[in-house]
């Protein structure tokens, strides 16, 4: 039997107000994310790759090392929880992007983040 390796991930994006400046043009979305080691080898993050787009298709992309400063290594069935944030010069954009993982066995694979919809209330009608 050959080895499963998946990460579950969940995305819930949502504004945050008391950190954005409509009149400057700065708005905050926030993102909650939830991986669940739903295959059979313990895997480890290792780095992500965001690409995060304004409404006037400004797209920045953002890589690095872990997570909010981890690296959480997740055994089979087991789930870890995050919080962060991003910054957008327009009331709506989206995100999405990728986990780079490192199974316990030395293989290393990629899971997506699904795109998320970032969008300021009272903006679209």
């Amino acid at each position: 039997m050959s080895a499963i390796y998946q990460i579950q991930v969940e995305a819930e994006p949502f504004y945050v107000p008391e950190n954005s400046d409509i009149a400057a043009d700065v708005y905050v979305f926030g993102y909650r994310i939830r991986l669940t080691n739903t295959g059979d080898q313990p895997a480890q993050l290792i780095s992500r790759h965001w690409i995060i787009s304004d409404a006037n298709q400004q797209v920045q992309e953002v890589r690095g090392m872990g997570v909010v400063g981890e690296q959480p290594r997740l055994e089979p069935g087991q789930t870890y929880e995050y919080t962060s944030s991003t910054q957008l010069r327009t009331p709506y954009g989206s995100m999405k992007g990728s986990y780079q993982m490192l199974a316990d066995d030395g293989t290393r694979f990629t899971v997506e983040i699904p795109e998320m919809t970032l969008v300021a209330p009272r903006v679209l009608h």
